[in-house]
């Protein structure tokens, strides 16, 4: 019996060949949770799916225990920033990404918050007025996801406070439709501290946007020390957060229903270090509910 807290558990995978061979590599790491990007996301080039292959994602995703398909928007947008062309570029892409989600039936799509390149505050505004104006072009069912970021440069996101506020600023109507997702990695690197302070770092999160707003969770350590600003996974549990806070991720009953995906290295052998990530991560929720059972009786 799969323990609960692995009950929305995956991986980032591949669309090599095609959107509906994602399921498929899904598939062969008992992921019950995927991530995906729905173009490439390092080139501009804008596509629509087209009903075949609306279809076919459909039907390889029906031959999977997957339960929560999750996007992720390309690097190249941001909404937050001052020029005028890129915004407006950054804008349309972000409304393209949406469609693409409608279509396809995904759930959630995660972005990080855009680069203000000038003034703080203004780089706030400019982001949340710019996904306003792409949830208004693009109504529907898919839950934005602001990533929480590692606070590199001018990047916006790197506190639970810059979230709630690009949140705030979104017209009432369309507040429901915009969420959060904690990457473990990320907030480590922001000043987080998920090793020594778990409990008082999901309070925080819970007080200042509420955990109804955490929508996904990105599972990855860091290769980087606490407080580096720097944004670079490591493999769970082999990096400077360690096994404790994903033991904790694991076993917290608030935390259950949130899907969970691995962001992690693949190695040489993605499917072969996906799964053995993902079994590392089951184990430490398997081992909490026998000890709970073995209290019990």
């Amino acid at each position: 019996m799969i323990p609960p807290h692995s009950d929305l558990l995956g991986a980032h995978v591949s669309t090599a060949g095609g959107l509906p061979q994602a399921p498929p590599r899904a598939k062969a790491i008992a992921a019950t949770a995927m991530q995906v990007f729905t173009k490439q996301a390092n080139r501009w080039a804008e596509r629509e799916c087209e009903a075949d292959e609306c279809t076919a994602y459909g039907s390889a995703l029906a031959e999977t225990d997957v339960r929560s398909a999750i996007a992720h928007d390309s690097y190249l947008i941001n909404l937050a920033s001052p020029d005028p062309t890129l915004r407006a570029r950054s804008i349309d892409s972000f409304a393209a990404e949406l469609r693409r989600c409608e279509a396809l039936g995904l759930a959630f799509l995660v972005s990080h918050p855009g680069n203000y390149m000038d003034e703080r505050e203004a780089g706030l505004a400019r982001n949340a007025d710019g996904i306003a104006e792409a949830l208004e072009r693009v109504p529907g069912k898919t839950v934005l996801c602001l990533e929480t970021t590692a606070g590199t440069g001018t990047a916006l996101g790197a506190t639970f406070e810059e979230l709630a506020a690009i949140i705030a600023r979104l017209p009432a109507a369309l507040q429901p439709r915009v969420g959060v997702c904690l990457d473990t990695c990320h907030v480590y690197s922001a000043g987080y501290d998920l090793v020594t302070d778990y409990d008082g770092v999901i309070a925080r999160l819970d007080d200042t946007l509420g955990l109804a707003r955490l929508r996904v969770l990105h599972l990855n350590d860091s290769k980087t020390k606490f407080a580096s600003r720097r944004d670079r996974h490591e493999l769970i549990a082999e990096g400077s957060l360690g096994e404790a806070p994903f033991r904790r991720i694991m076993t917290d009953d608030r935390l259950a229903g949130v899907p969970k995906v691995i962001e992690t290295p693949k190695l040489d052998d993605a499917t072969a270090t996906d799964s053995r990530m993902l079994e590392r991560l089951r184990s430490y929720a398997g081992t909490a509910s026998a000890a709970a059972e073995t209290q019990r009786v």
